[in-house]
C-alpha cells in the first residue's frame, strides 16, 4: 500500500510538473522571434539573409571589393548570400523537434509517465543525435514539404491536423459527387511522390519514431534511461551535456537496426579526438557483414570557461555552428538545457526541449508528425549561455572526417586567444598516450570507476580550462 501512495503522489507531482511548464513555456514558444534583416543568419552551416533581392544586388559590388576575388566569382557569391525568411523558416522547422512530453508508458523501475522538469538534456542529445541521423539518411539540403503548413499561431497542432484532416475528406466527397470537376486536393496532396519523395519521407518517419517515447524505440527516453543507470543515473535525475554524449554512443553501439549498422559515435576524452580512433570505429565491421565504412558523429564534451562562459569563446562557437559538419551543441543555460543549431550576430538560435506535449504513438502508421517539428525559432544572448556544452559533428567518410578535423583545427587555432586551444585532434590512437592507458569503459558499462567519482563528486563534469 505505502509503494501504491507513493506511485499517486509522483503521478500528482509529474501532473502538476507539466502543468507549470505549459503555463511558463507555451506563451514563449508562441512568442515571435525578431531577426535583423541586416546580419546574416546561419543554421546549422547554412547561412540566410533576409535583405530584399534589390539590396542583395547593392550589396554584391561591397563583397566583391571585400574580397580578393574577381567578377568571373560573382554567381558564387550571389548563391552564397541569397536566401530569404521563407527558405530559412523551411529548413528550421524541418529539423526535428524533441519535447517533454506527458502520459508516455511507465519508465522501468519508477512511477514517472513524463520526464517533465528533469529530461531536458535528454532531449537536447536526442535533437543532436536526430540531426546525424538526418544528414545522413536524408542529406543536409532535405526539407520536410509541409514544414510552411505549420502553425506557428496560437492554434494547437492538434486542431491543426483536425483541420487539415477535413479539407481532405472534404475535397474527397466533393471529388465524388462531382467526377467532372476538378477539385483542388491538400497541397501535400499536389505535389508529385516520385520514388525518391517517398524514400525521404520514409526517412522521416522512421527517424522519429527512433526517438519515440517507448520502451523499444532505440533511442527513445526508456532506453537511454537505461544506458543511463550504468553511470549511476536514474529516471528523475538531471543529466549534464558530458553524460548525455556518452549514453548517446551506447545507444547507438546497442541499436539493433539494420538501418542503423553504418553509423557509430565517438566522444572526444579528455578534449582531444584522437583520430586512429575514430578512424578504427569507421573501419569496424557492420554486423550484417557488409563492406564499407561507417559514418561517424563526433561528440566532445567541453567548457567555454569557469563558473560563466567566456565571451572570448563567442566567434568559435559562431565559427562552428557555421560548419556543413555541425550537427548542433547541446548546451542551455544554467540547469536549462536547449539544442543550439545557429546563430545571428551574437545571439544564438535554438529548439526549447521545456514545452510539454502529449504521448505520440509512433507506432500507429501515418502517425501526426506536427508535435515533432518546432514552428518557430529563438534567439538567447550568448553570454547567458552555461559553459558545459557538447559540440557535434557528422562525418559520412573517413575522408570526410580527415577534411573535416583540418578545418576544425585551423578553426581552433584561429579563435583562441590563449595559448591552447578549446579541444584538439592528435594523431594516433588514445592508448599510445601514457595518461589514456585505461580502457574507456568496462564491459557492459558507460563508465571507467574514475570517471564515475568524478561525475558524483560534481555537478558539472570536470574539464581542463584553457
Amino acid at each position: 500500500m505505502e509503494a501504491t501512495g507513493t506511485d499517486e503522489v509522483e503521478k500528482i507531482k509529474s501532473k502538476f510538473m507539466s502543468a507549470w511548464h505549459n503555463m511558463k513555456y507555451s506563451w514563449v514558444l508562441k512568442t515571435k522571434t525578431y531577426f535583423s534583416r541586416n546580419s546574416p543568419v546561419f543554421l546549422l552551416g547554412k547561412c540566410y539573409h533576409f535583405k530584399t533581392e534589390g539590396e542583395y544586388r547593392a550589396l554584391i559590388p561591397l563583397l566583391l571589393s571585400r574580397s580578393s576575388v574577381d567578377g568571373s566569382n560573382f554567381d558564387k557569391i550571389n548563391t552564397e548570400i541569397s536566401g530569404n525568411v521563407e527558405e530559412f523558416r523551411k529548413d528550421f522547422i524541418s529539423r526535428i523537434w524533441l519535447t517533454y512530453r506527458e502520459e508516455f508508458p511507465q519508465i522501468k523501475g519508477s512511477a514517472l509517465t513524463t520526464d517533465c522538469g528533469w529530461g531536458c538534456t535528454l532531449r537536447t542529445g536526442q535533437m543532436l543525435l536526430a540531426q546525424g541521423l538526418m544528414l545522413h539518411f536524408l542529406g543536409r539540403a532535405w526539407v520536410w514539404p509541409e514544414a510552411l503548413d505549420m502553425d506557428s499561431d496560437s492554434e494547437s497542432w492538434t486542431a491543426h491536423t483536425v483541420r487539415r484532416l477535413t479539407a481532405s475528406l472534404e475535397a474527397s466527397l466533393t471529388a465524388e459527387r462531382d467526377p467532372r470537376g476538378q477539385p483542388q486536393p491538400p497541397r501535400a496532396a499536389r505535389r508529385s511522390r516520385d520514388g525518391t519523395e517517398r524514400r525521404n519521407e520514409a526517412y522521416h518517419r522512421k527517424i522519429i519514431s527512433w526517438f519515440g517515447d517507448s520502451p523499444l524505440a532505440a533511442f527513445g527516453l526508456h532506453q537511454l534511461i537505461e544506458y543511463g543507470k550504468k553511470s549511476g543515473k536514474m529516471a528523475g535525475d538531471w543529466y549534464g551535456p558530458a553524460v548525455v554524449a556518452h549514453i548517446l554512443r551506447k545507444a547507438v553501439e546497442e541499436a539493433r537496426d539494420p538501418e542503423l549498422q553504418g553509423v557509430t559515435v565517438y566522444v572526444a576524452q579528455d578534449c582531444t579526438v584522437y583520430s586512429s580512433d575514430v578512424i578504427d570505429r569507421q573501419c569496424s565491421c557492420m554486423d550484417s557483414g557488409k563492406a564499407g565504412t561507417k559514418a561517424v558523429i563526433i561528440l566532445v564534451p567541453v567548457r567555454l570557461g569557469g563558473e560563466r562562459t567566456n565571451t572570448d569563446y563567442l566567434e568559435f562557437v559562431k565559427g562552428i555552428l557555421s560548419l556543413e559538419y555541425c550537427v548542433g551543441i547541446i548546451g542551455g543555460k544554467p540547469k536549462q538545457s536547449y539544442y543550439f543549431a545557429g546563430f545571428q550576430d551574437d545571439s544564438l538560435i535554438y529548439m526549447d526541449p521545456h514545452y510539454c506535449q502529449s504521448f505520440v504513438d509512433v507506432s500507429i502508421k501515418d502517425f501526426p508528425l506536427e508535435s515533432f517539428h518546432c514552428p518557430s525559432p529563438k534567439k538567447m544572448s550568448f553570454k547567458k549561455m552555461d559553459p558545459s556544452c557538447t559540440i557535434g559533428f557528422y562525418c559520412r567518410t573517413v575522408q570526410d572526417f580527415e577534411k573535416a578535423s583540418e578545418e576544425i583545427t585551423k578553426m581552433l587555432k584561429s579563435s583562441s586567444k590563449e595559448k591552447y586551444p578549446l579541444f584538439t585532434f592528435v594523431k594516433g590512437h588514445s592508448r599510445d598516450y601514457d595518461f589514456a592507458s585505461s580502457p574507456l569503459h568496462e564491459e557492459n558499462d558507460l563508465f571507467s570507476e574514475d570517471e564515475k567519482k568524478r561525475l558524483k563528486r560534481f555537478s558539472t563534469e570536470e574539464f581542463v580550462l584553457l
